[in-house]
């Protein structure tokens, strides 16, 4: 039996949350079940699994369990972003092997084409823009890696546009940055909205089960998982939890569980947004990846997004916030100094399950168990194209996206603690102070 010993505890102040459609959880998990597909984690990859398999096996019930509330969790907290293109920050041009980023894209174009589609078909209100990206530098190192970033999405046959220090301001008003690259590809959402949409949704044939957290699991020809009211039995278990995955027996330090934390503005008055400037909406990345990302939405709230921590137990801690709450503030003064009165309405934090190869994991864990973990800061395509394709394949399905998934090597090991920690806490800061102005 495997003791659970870490479970999802996130902080309550997730704008993108309160500022959702409000919905009924649906009730915990009591009693006892015995299934025969159970999936732990209902973020857009457990989300993404449960549909397609509730499609390939419409007379089985499939029975989705979730720790918290469905939008309360990573997947309601990151910046909204579903990105189509590959970004390999270890490649000197981003793009890297032609063929791996190929494959990259088609994964991040098939989690991206399912959720407009869904998004479309269930008129899901989530803000849903296909209105591109922009990446912004204002560092030398930062024009450079746009430049080669540029050269880069030219190998791979995708369109850009440069957009200099002068033309910036016309499109996101603010005058902070030198130079940006902008790709027309990705959507923009708001993605608690998002994802609870998606849960409300599901197939008549996916039992959902939120706020029941697993607290021991015991493997063999069944799986067997206890919670605090009752126990289900499956005959298959998959677990689409990203870093949690490591408390339940597999992957053990080789996920790296990064918090990175968001602010989010009161709505802009007219003349503010009048003062601001720019396009309605838009996204910007920073060509440092510890850099800050930056939103406007569409209902008119400026969102920041820097700072990291590493909490090798996944559960968020109080004291990053008031600390990273601060360095917002200044970095929204830096580039909106039109609009010093514009306050935060909400500050939190959220998690990345990362690997130190950027390599995730997919297919089988132990005998009948599968996941399909480790999105790298891509969940919301990557997560959703890999609980896909992980359905189809447990259906028997096999194609070239589902091969060059169970290729991959998967996420390598970590050093011990206590030099894990040391080394990601250090390799944090550095990173932080060498984004400059960036950050």
């Amino acid at each position: 039996m495997t003791k659970i010993t870490s479970l999802p505890a996130d902080d309550r102040t997730c704008g993108w949350y309160h500022l959702s459609p409000p919905r009924t959880p649906t009730p915990r998990h009591s009693g006892h079940s015995e299934v025969r597909w159970c999936i732990v984690g209902a973020g857009f990859t457990g989300l993404a699994a449960a549909r397609q398999l509730a499609l390939h096996f419409p007379d089985e019930q499939i029975l989705l369990v979730e720790a918290q509330e469905v939008g309360f969790g990573t997947s309601g907290r990151n910046a909204g972003f579903a990105i189509d293109l590959p970004h390999d920050i270890g490649a000197e041009d981003y793009i890297g092997d032609i063929e791996i980023a190929k494959k990259s894209m088609q994964l991040n174009l098939t989690g991206q084409s399912s959720l407009k589609e869904l998004v479309s078909q269930f008129d899901i209100d989530c803000q849903f823009k296909h209105c591109g990206k922009y990446q912004a530098a204002i560092e030398p190192r930062g024009i450079a890696v746009l430049d080669a970033y540029r050269r880069g999405l030219d190998k791979l046959g995708q369109p850009w546009e440069m957009i200099e220090e002068q033309d910036l301001p016309g499109h996101i008003g603010t005058a902070f940055y030198r130079q940006a690259l902008f790709t027309p590809g990705t959507a923009l959402v708001q993605p608690a909205a998002l994802v609870k949409g998606l849960a409300d949704s599901l197939p008549a044939n996916v039992r959902l089960c939120e706020n029941t957290p697993i607290l021991d699991v015991e493997y063999g020809d069944k799986v067997r998982l206890t919670h605090a009211s009752g126990s289900i039995t499956a005959n298959k278990l998959i677990l689409a939890n990203n870093a949690f995955g490591m408390s339940f027996g597999f992957l053990q330090g080789r996920m790296l569980p990064i918090f990175t934390y968001a602010s989010l503005t009161r709505k802009l008055t007219r003349e503010e947004q009048a003062r601001l400037g720019g396009k309605p909406y838009w996204g910007v990345i920073p060509a440092d990846p510890f850099g800050t990302t930056v939103r406007r939405t569409p209902d008119q709230r400026l969102l920041i997004r820097n700072s990291f921590s590493f909490n090798p137990d996944g559960r968020s801690n109080a004291k990053y916030l008031e600390r990273f709450a601060s360095r917002h503030r200044a970095s929204f003064a830096q580039r909106f100094p039109m609009l010093p009165e514009v306050t935060f309405d909400y500050t939190w934090g959220g998690s990345l399950a990362l690997s130190r190869n950027h390599t995730s994991q997919f297919g089988q864990l132990a005998r009948n168990v599968y996941g399909a973990l480790c999105c790298n800061g891509l969940g919301v395509t990557r997560g959703t194209a890999t609980g896909k394709l992980l359905a189809d394949w447990l259906a028997g399905e096999r194609n070239t996206l589902i091969d060059f998934l169970l290729d991959s090597p998967g996420p390598n090991s970590n050093p011990p603690q206590p030099f894990l920690s040391m080394g990601v806490n250090l390799n944090l800061a550095w990173g932080q102070y060498r984004a400059g102005k960036e950050s």
